[in-house]
C-alpha cells in the first residue's frame, strides 16, 4: 500500500500551495485528497526565474541543482508543505524541461534518500537497461566488422536506445517517501514548459554543439534548431508537447509509458527515427521492444557505506560504479593523513588513489543481476591496504592493473574493462524542515542523449547503451546483454555523522562524476576549503589513464609540482568554457540550529543554483 500522505492543493506559485501543510514530523495518517484545482495557477506562475545564487544560508529545507528554474520548483514545493523527496521529484522534471539535453523522461538515473524518522539510507536504481533481443554484436558495423564511429555516428541511433527509467523512479520515490502525487509533483515542470523558459549562453552552446546531429532527426531539428539555428540567448524557449506529456504522465501514470501510447511512441521511435531527408548517418536499428518497457522494474539495493574520518558515507551500488569507487578511493586515503601533508603530496595521494580505485572499477563492476560484483571485498579496510601500498613518492605508472581480491600484500590482477565516456547528467539534493535529505543523479547519457526527439512528445531518448563495452568480451564485467543495466559512474553521496546527515553531494560528467564528488570530499574534509570552496575549486580527474585530464586553472596551480612528481596533465580544454570543465556539483552541508548551507557551482555550465526556504 501507498505510503503517500495526499494533501489538497490550490493554485500558488508554480500551481502549489498546500492547503493543509504537513504535521511537524512524520508518519501523521493521511487525508482524503481535496479536488485539484490547479488548473488555475496563480499569476506568480508565469514569471520565469533566471536569478542564479551560488550559496545560500538557512532554515526549512533546501534545493540545489543547475538551474534556477528547476530549483526554485523544488523550493516552492518546500514552502507550501512538501517533502524532501516531492522536491525532488518537481526539481529533476523540471530539469528536464530546462536541461533536456542532460535529463528526461528518456533517460535513468539512481537516487539516494535519507529518512529523519528511521534515520535510515535508502535507494533507488532507475538505470535504463539493454532490450531482451539485442544482440552482442549491435554495436559493429556490419560493412567494416568494426565498431560504429562513436560520435556522431553510434551516438545518435536507436541502437544506443535503452528502456528508460526515470519516470518508474519518480513514481516509486514518492509513493516509498512522498507526500505529493506524481501529477502534482509534476504541475511546475508543466506549467514551465508552457510558459516557457529564458535561453541562457549554456542552452544555445550545447544546441550548437549538436547542430550536425540534431539537424539529421525532423523532430529534434523543428524543436532545438528553429530556422535552423539554435534559439538565442535571451529568447523565450517553450515546449508545448513536453507539457502535454507530462500532464498525461501525471493524469494516467507511468503505465502511460510502459504499457501504454507513450511507450508505443517510444518504440516505434527507436525502431525508426524520423530522419531528415538530408540524413547522412547510417542510424543503427535499435532493438527496443514494448515487452522492455512492460518489464522494466526499479530496483531497491542497499547502498554502500564506508568509514572515513569519523564520517559514514553513503551512496549507491552497482548497477554504478559511483559508491563502490568513491567508497574504495576513500578508504586507500583513509590510511593517509591528508590534513597533514603539503598540498602537493595531498594532491597525489587523491589522483594515485582514484586511479588505484579505478582499476578494480573496471575489473569488477558490472550490474549485479549479471555479474558476480565483489562489493563486500572492494570496500574492505585490507583491500584498501593492499592497494594504498602501491602509493609511493612518485606518480603511479597507468594504467596500472586492479588488485588481487585475496591480496595479503601488493598484489595485482590481469586488467579488464573500460571507462565509460558519456559526459552530460545532472544532479540534485533536496532537504526538508523535518531533516529528510535527496541527493539524485539522473542522465539521458551524452550531452542530447541519442539527439532523438519522440515525435509528439517533446523529450529526447537517451543514449545509454553506449556505456556497455562496444566490442563483446565474455570476460569484461560489463558486456552487453540483454535486460542488463550498463555500467554507471554516478555517485548520489550522503555523509552522516552518528545517525545525522552532514553532506549531500553530487555531480555530473560521465566517469569524471566519481573523482569530482571523491575530490569534493577531500577538498572539504581533509584539505580545510569550506563547501562553497571545495565546489569552485579546480579539479583534476585520475581514471587510470595514461594521462590526468585536468581544468586548465588547476594546471596553472599545481601542474608543475604534480609534473615533477611523473604526472602527465592533458587539459580538459583550452580555456576555463563549458568544455573545459569538469562536473557540476550541487551540494548541502547541515549545520547546528536546524541551518543548511546550500551550494551550487558559481562557474560550471553558467553557474547553478541554491536556494533555502528561509534564509537566516
Amino acid at each position: 500500500m501507498s505510503q503517500r500522505l495526499r494533501r489538497s492543493v490550490l493554485a500558488g506559485a508554480c500551481g502549489l500551495a498546500l492547503v493543509a501543510s504537513l504535521p511537524a514530523g512524520a508518519g501523521a495518517a493521511p487525508r482524503p485528497a481535496a479536488p485539484d484545482v490547479g488548473a488555475s495557477p496563480a499569476a506568480s506562475a508565469t514569471k520565469r526565474w533566471t536569478t542564479k545564487n551560488a550559496t545560500a544560508l538557512g532554515t526549512g529545507g533546501a534545493v540545489s541543482s543547475v538551474d534556477p528554474e528547476a530549483t526554485h520548483a523544488g523550493i516552492e514545493v518546500l514552502r507550501h508543505g512538501g517533502n524532501a523527496v516531492d522536491a525532488a521529484i518537481a526539481t529533476a522534471a523540471a530539469l528536464g524541461v530546462t536541461e533536456p539535453y542532460s535529463t528526461g523522461i528518456g533517460g535513468g538515473g539512481y537516487l539516494v534518500y535519507y529518512d529523519a524518522r528511521t534515520k535510515k539510507v535508502s535507494t533507488l536504481d532507475g538505470r535504463e537497461t539493454a532490450p531482451h533481443s539485442i544482440p552482442r554484436d549491435v554495436f559493429i558495423d556490419p560493412k567494416t566488422g568494426q565498431p560504429y564511429p562513436f560520435t556522431p555516428d553510434l551516438v545518435t541511433s536507436g541502437a544506443s536506445v535503452g528502456t528508460p527509467g526515470t519516470a518508474k523512479t519518480w513514481e516509486q520515490a514518492l509513493d516509498r517517501w512522498g507526500t505529493l502525487s506524481l501529477r502534482k509533483a509534476l504541475k511546475p515542470a508543466e506549467q514551465i514548459a508552457r510558459r516557457g523558459f529564458v535561453v541562457d549562453d549554456t542552452f544555445r552552446e550545447q544546441t550548437l554543439q549538436n547542430k550536425e546531429r540534431f539537424a539529421q532527426v525532423s523532430t529534434t531539428a523543428d524543436l532545438y534548431l528553429p530556422d535552423g539555428d539554435a534559439p538565442k540567448v535571451g529568447s523565450v524557449f517553450r515546449n508545448p508537447d513536453l507539457a502535454a506529456t507530462y500532464d498525461a504522465l501525471g493524469r494516467e501514470g507511468t503505465k502511460i509509458i510502459y504499457k501504454g501510447r507513450i511507450g508505443s511512441d517510444i518504440v516505434r521511435t527507436v525502431q525508426s527515427p524520423p530522419r531528415t531527408k538530408d540524413a547522412t548517418l547510417p542510424f543503427p536499428k535499435g532493438y527496443l521492444e514494448k515487452s522492455d518497457l512492460a518489464a522494466y522494474r526499479v530496483v531497491k539495493h542497499k547502498p554502500t557505506k564506508v568509514a572515513y574520518r569519523g564520517l559514514d558515507v553513503y551512496s549507491i551500488a552497482p548497477s554504478s560504479s559511483g559508491g563502490s569507487t568513491v567508497g574504495e578511493a576513500l578508504n586507500i586515503l583513509g590510511t593517509k593523513k591528508l590534513s597533514t601533508l603539503p598540498r602537493t603530496e595531498a594532491l597525489h595521494d587523491y589522483l594515485d588513489a582514484s586511479s588505484l580505485a579505478f582499476a578494480d572499477r573496471n575489473a569488477y563492476v558490472g550490474d549485479p543481476a549479471f555479474v558476480d560484483v565483489p562489493l563486500e571485498t572492494l570496500l574492505s579496510k585490507p583491500f584498501a591496504r593492499s592497494r594504498a601500498c602501491l602509493i609511493g613518492d612518485r606518480a603511479l605508472p597507468t594504467p596500472t592493473p586492479p588488485g588481487a581480491l585475496d591480496a595479503t600484500g601488493c598484489a595485482t590482477a590481469p586488467a579488464v574493462g573500460r571507462n565509460e565516456v558519456g559526459t552530460s547528467t545532472s544532479h540534485l539534493v533536496t532537504s526538508d524542515r523535518w531533516g529528510n535529505v535527496v541527493s539524485y543523479t539522473l542522465t539521458i547519457e551524452q550531452t542530447g542523449g541519442s539527439g532523438i526527439v519522440v515525435p509528439g512528445r517533446g523529450f529526447l531518448l537517451n543514449n545509454e547503451l553506449t556505456d556497455f563495452t562496444a566490442v563483446y568480451d565474455p570476460k569484461d564485467p560489463n558486456r552487453i546483454e540483454g535486460g542488463k543495466r550498463p555500467r554507471s559512474s554516478m555517485a548520489p553521496t550522503i555523509v552522516m555523522k552518528k545517525g545525522k546527515p552532514v553532506y549531500a553531494v553530487g555531480s555530473p560528467g560521465g566517469a569524471t562524476i566519481i573523482t569530482t564528488v571523491l575530490q569534493t570530499l577531500v577538498n572539504r574534509i581533509d584539505l580545510g576549503m569550506t563547501l562553497p570552496e571545495a565546489v569552485a575549486a579546480p579539479r583534476a580527474s585520475a581514471r587510470n589513464l595514461a594521462a590526468v585530464t585536468a581544468e586548465p586553472e588547476f594546471i596553472a596551480q599545481d601542474g608543475d609540482a604534480l609534473k615533477a612528481l611523473g604526472y602527465t596533465l592533458t587539459p580538459s580544454g583550452d580555456s576555463f568554457t563549458l568544455n573545459a570543465q569538469i562536473g557540476a556539483v550541487a551540494a548541502l552541508e547541515f549545520r547546528k540550529g536546524g541551518k543548511v548551507l546550500a551550494v551550487a557551482e558559481p562557474v560550471r555550465r553558467g553557474g547553478g543554483d541554491a536556494e533555502v526556504v528561509k534564509r537566516r
